[in-house]
């Protein structure tokens, strides 16, 4: 089963950044300790790296992405057999909520 890759929280108060930059790209090979990305917090640019073997199947979240939640699944992780079809199965993230616009009564 494919692994999401989650926006880490790179300090304790860090609730959401912004996903600069991908070092990798889909299809790439990363192992352990690999770079994958760069994140901005509100402090410092840092680097994110993989925790697990595997091949990148899919990111989920384009580079230039502000406002990204900690936890949010950034990109999908294949393991050993696994293709990019098994992706398609993997849940997408949402997209960031649009402001609706507010209702209008209607004239009497």
């Amino acid at each position: 089963m494919p692994t999401e890759i989650l926006m880490p929280a790179l300090s304790p108060t860090m609730e959401e950044g912004t996903l600069a930059k991908w070092l990798v790209k889909e299809g790439d090979e990363v192992s352990s300790g690999d770079l994958l990305a760069e994140i901005e917090t509100d402090k410092a640019t840092m680097e994110f790296e993989a925790v697990d073997d595997g091949v990148i199947g899919k990111i989920l979240v384009e580079e230039g992405s502000e406002g990204v939640k900690v936890n949010t699944p950034i990109a999908v992780l294949l393991g050993d057999g696994e293709s990019a079809d098994d992706v398609a199965s993997a849940p997408a993230p949402a997209p960031a909520a649009a402001e609706a616009p507010a209702a209008t009564p209607e004239a009497a």
